[in-house]
């Protein structure tokens, strides 16, 4: 069945470009977000990970329009593509630049259908070959304004986009549990280690803001392993559909490992990294890059894997410390800062980590009862939250084998 396509400016209240210049941010939570490309990702909007500005800046980046409840973003470049919906009501949060603004017309078009029209491979294809041959792969304005998509009746429209949303629904649902999950632990970390509000404080002396049975010590004298990989020979034409995963900076976030983009490899080429295997719970660092410092746990699920050379495993002694702990210390403020400044970010030079860096960091180890009693807490808050991820890869697949079927008419919704 083939539904007649329609151009969106005839199917939408709004069709506009953001300002095409970077607002001026500041370091501190004013209440005005600013929502970047980057926090656009398969059919979401990560209203959490933004970049704040002034009122006055707020009030001149949304002359042209504000979002709200309903309208769905499609980023233009850095990356073409991806696209987002805003599911809640909110207020103070404008666009930043490289993003084009929808707001269906309801009698015309349901957002939910928008959103999984645009990510569908028939238009996928299409934003990808308007982005293609430029300098910097992009979509004109004037392609996303007259973007043209099938148009079903709009009870179809509704009737797809409901059966779509549904199974992001439970996503989003499983995410804000992943978000307590993670934050249960950052904040007993930071009771315990950073405000010393330890159990048993009152009878630990403390001098030069360490208590008395804690130390300092190399990570290299407390870790079995620290090292990176290699890109595979022939780079990116080399990866496979499937087989070992190869773990790249682009998988690796504070606390959190992202699945999308997640490359693989043969077993023959897994054999030539056999030194930087990827075991249950390793600590993944990010050292080179815009990207460098960033810090999260191997997950289980994506096991046997290994790492390329943008990626360094940091493996913890269980002897002496736990991997849960590592991590938490090194995604800390101070300890962060302290790996951005060495790393050279911000800087005109391309930022890098070297392994004696690494290495060389002192790690302040608690008492080994301490220790223990983090590392449940945190151990359990990190299963858990394994598992929900684990649903919101089969709950993404699901959708993913459904939306072709639906849009093409294969199955009637």
């Amino acid at each position: 069945m083939s539904w007649p396509l329609k151009p969106l400016n005839e199917l939408c209240l709004l069709a506009v470009d953001c300002v095409n210049k970077t607002a001026p941010v500041v370091d501190y939570d004013t209440g005005y977000r600013m929502i970047r490309t980057t926090n656009i990702k398969g059919g979401f909007i990560d209203l959490d990970n933004v970049r704040y500005v002034t009122e006055e800046v707020f009030e001149k980046w949304t002359r042209r329009s504000r979002p709200q409840y309903g309208d769905v973003i499609l980023t233009r470049e850095a990356p073409v593509g991806e696209v987002g919906r805003f599911t809640e009501d909110v207020n103070n949060v404008f666009l930043g630049q490289r993003l084009f603004h929808y707001r269906p017309d309801p009698d015309l078009l349901d957002w939910n259908y928008l959103a999984y029209a645009l990510l569908s491979r028939q238009i996928q294809g299409r934003l990808k070959g308007m982005g293609f041959g430029a300098t910097v792969d992009h979509i004109r304005v004037g392609d996303a304004e007259t973007l043209a998509i099938p148009c079903p009746p709009l009870p179809v429209q509704r009737s797809i986009g409901s059966i779509l949303a549904s199974y992001d629904d439970l996503i989003e649902n499983n995410q804000r549990r992943i978000q307590l999950l993670e934050e249960s632990a950052r904040l007993l970390y930071k009771e315990w280690f950073v405000h010393l509000r330890f159990p048993g404080r009152e009878h630990v002396k403390v001098t030069n803001g360490v208590p008395e049975g804690w130390s300092r010590r190399r990570l290299v004298d407390v870790t079995s392993k620290i090292g990176s990989g290699a890109t595979p020979k022939g780079g990116a034409s080399a990866y496979q559909p499937e087989g070992i995963a190869l773990i790249r900076s682009q998988n690796v976030y504070d606390y959190r490992f992202d699945s999308s983009g997640l490359a693989f490899i043969n077993d023959e080429q897994a054999d030539r990294l056999s030194n930087v295997e990827v075991n249950g719970s390793d600590v993944l660092l990010n050292i080179t890059g815009a990207s460098v410092g960033r810090c999260c746990l191997a997950p289980d699920y994506h096991l046997p894997a290994r790492v390329n050379q943008h990626v360094m495993i940091i493996r913890s002694d269980s002897e002496k410390f736990g991997p849960h702990y590592l991590l938490h210390f090194i995604n800390s403020y101070r300890e962060k800062q302290r790996i951005l400044a060495a790393a050279g970010a911000g800087g005109s030079t391309r930022e890098a980590l070297t392994k004696s860096f690494v290495q060389n960091l002192e790690v302040t180890l608690p008492s080994r009862t301490l220790m223990e009693q983090f590392e449940d807490f945190a151990k359990d808050c990190f299963e858990q939250k394994q598992k929900l991820e684990m649903q919101n890869i089969r709950l993404a697949k699901a959708r993913d084998l459904l939306l072709p079927k639906l849009m093409s008419g294969e199955l009637a919704a």
